[in-house]
């Protein structure tokens, strides 16, 4: 099949799955690929991607690490890309197939877990913070957007190249906390405030959906629920920014 048709069908969640492939778009994005040591397939560039020194730079690193280029004309990659202004290259690549086991637990871990979060791109934003505070890795639920969506990897930056990441289902992740002695805390807008939390050993930090909040098989699981005071007025915040404040609170003192 050609690189084209591999493309589009890999922005279908069935195409990624049956491949075990997804989409790296953007210059930013392939170079972290490159540097992460992901196995790049094939990549389709477009004359746009050679107008910056940055870009002609990276078709050069392509081109020198072996990695087939397939040339199209800019309108043929705007129609390849998921977004309406693509930087002149789209690849595929092989992204990491994490196992559970290379998520390291020990006393200072913190795992974030995503349930049932649909938006992609806030699941990559979660995704860019965990690896940033220094998270041992990201569960996600079932219901939560695929980790290897285009608009979840962009969001991450790179992040799902180097932070261990996959889906589990409920009972396989309450199996591996108990196996492990991973506390769970679950978030919600009635728990205790967070700042004033004392963080147990390894931690499992839920965060639900905006609007659902959390599914209750696993909400009863959870040691504690925990949660941002906000001002009057305000409901929730975006879930992205929320696990930024999360996991500031529970790894600074570690």
């Amino acid at each position: 099949m050609s690189l084209q048709r591999t493309i589009r069908d890999l922005h279908r969640r069935r195409g990624r799955e049956r491949r075990g492939l997804a989409l790296a778009e953007g210059i930013r994005l392939v170079e972290e690929a490159l540097a992460a040591h992901v196995a790049i397939q094939g990549a389709a560039v477009a004359p746009a991607l050679e107008t910056t020194p940055r870009g002609a730079e990276l078709k050069r690193r392509l081109a020198e690490a072996g990695v087939p280029l397939e040339a199209v004309t800019d309108a043929e990659l705007v129609s390849l890309a998921d977004t309406e202004h693509p930087q002149g290259v789209v690849a595929v690549v092989s992204p990491p197939a994490w196992k559970l086991d290379q998520i390291v637990v020990d006393p200072r871990a913190v795992v974030v877990v995503l349930d049932g979060v649909q938006d992609p791109g806030n699941v990559g934003a979660v995704c860019r913070t965990a690896l940033a505070f220094g998270a041992a890795g990201v569960i996600a639920l079932p219901g939560t957007a695929d980790l290897w969506n285009p608009k979840a990897l962009r969001g991450s930056m790179g992040a799902l190249f180097r932070l261990p990441a996959l889906h589990l289902e409920v009972e396989e992740l309450a199996d591996w906390t108990a196996r492990h002695r991973v506390a769970v805390w679950a978030t919600g807008s009635e728990g205790r405030p967070v700042s004033g939390a004392p963080v147990p050993g390894a931690l499992a930090l839920v965060l639900g959906n905006e609007g659902a909040g959390i599914t209750p098989a696993l909400a009863v699981r959870a040691a504690e629920t925990v949660s941002i005071p906000l001002r009057g007025g305000v409901e929730s915040l975006n879930v992205a920014v929320a696990a930024g404040i999360l996991l500031h609170e529970v790894t600074r003192d570690r």
